[in-house]
């Protein structure tokens, strides 16, 4: 076997840790994911303002629910695109819980716009706000989850 210089073996370290790297960044939730939970988010806004509480607390119910299904197949992260699958240690143990955390501070912001809103005399505060929130996570949410697996090193 011929001899490998130190050097060289290091920079082949290098750009393997470098490609898995590049995968590792490609770890996250598909784009249809977020709009999915767009569209759920306003639904919800707008049964809150014109149906019943009891629709309200139903309509809730099975959005976390359904929510619930679609997350737990796509909340590792792993299947971001139908190209790529990796695995749970390239991906990753943490991205559940940036995604949890990241939907806690999306319900707070929404309560707080609602808040905001209905002080400042809007109709239908919960609306509004619903569909501020919906926009950020359509939107941005892939990115949102880029930023916050980079603070959290997930």
């Amino acid at each position: 076997m011929d001899h490998i210089a130190p050097e060289d073996a290091r920079a082949a370290l290098d750009a393997v840790e470098r490609a898995r790297a590049g995968v590792a960044g490609e770890v996250g939730l598909p784009r249809w994911y977020w709009w999915v939970l767009a569209v759920g988010w306003i639904g919800i806004g707008l049964i809150g303002v014109f149906g019943l509480a009891w629709l309200t607390a139903i309509a809730t119910l099975v959005f976390g629910a359904v929510h619930s299904y679609i997350a737990s197949k796509l909340l590792n992260g792993r299947r971001r695109t139908s190209q790529l699958q990796v695995s749970a240690e390239v991906a990753g143990t943490r991205i559940p819980i940036v995604v949890i955390g990241m939907l806690l501070v999306l319900v707070a912001l929404t309560v707080a716009a609602a808040f905001a809103l209905g002080a400042d005399g809007a109709r239908h505060p919960g609306v509004g706000a619903a569909v501020l929130v919906a926009a950020i996570v359509g939107f941005g949410g892939p990115e949102i989850l880029r930023v916050l697996r980079g603070w959290a090193r997930a």
